[in-house]
């Protein structure tokens, strides 16, 4: 659907379906690979979709823009405070704690995406028990009667048969 909506706007995704329990090296494998597509000018803002765990019942599908960072709404850009001098520089502090930044959002989302699944497989096959047991109890009724018919039958012929005698 995001494809059909946004023709051409999509660079590149990630498949991690293959993998059965997400861990933080996919994580950071993506964010190396987003990390250097953004160095490259191959796109300009990174949007990351995945659905957030709220009930083994519900799941909700959530869009996070991951790059640039995005400054709360609240966040007081005014504010002045003590000047800091920073060890190692500000630059260099940033390039690093920026993409560990993107590979923590990234291992929440692979988590949050991997919780909703486990919870809607839950739900699906609590749900195909029930049924399956809803099926059996039907047919269940259904071979007493067939049974119940049968043996009706065999006793009416045989109380048939003794008075004709």
């Amino acid at each position: 659907m995001i494809n059909r909506l946004y023709p051409g706007a999509i660079v590149a995704q990630f498949d991690t379906t293959g993998a059965k329990q997400p861990g933080y090296d996919q994580a950071q494998a993506i964010a190396n690979e987003l990390t250097t597509m953004y160095l490259d000018g191959k796109f300009d803002m990174a949007h990351l979709f995945y659905s957030r765990f709220k009930s083994a019942l519900s799941q909700i599908p959530t869009e996070q823009q991951i790059i640039p960072v995005k400054i709360p709404a609240d966040a007081d850009r005014n504010a002045i405070g003590a000047t800091v001098e920073y060890e190692p520089s500000e630059e260099a502090i940033l390039d690093d704690l920026l993409p560990r930044n993107i590979a923590i959002q990234l291992f929440k989302a692979l988590l949050e995406n991997n919780a909703s699944e486990q919870g809607a497989s839950m739900n699906a096959m609590d749900n195909a028990t029930r049924n399956a047991g809803d099926l059996i109890n039907k047919l269940t009724i259904q071979y007493n009667r067939s049974r119940q018919a049968a043996i009706t039958t065999e006793l009416v012929e045989i109380i048939s048969g003794a008075e004709a005698l």
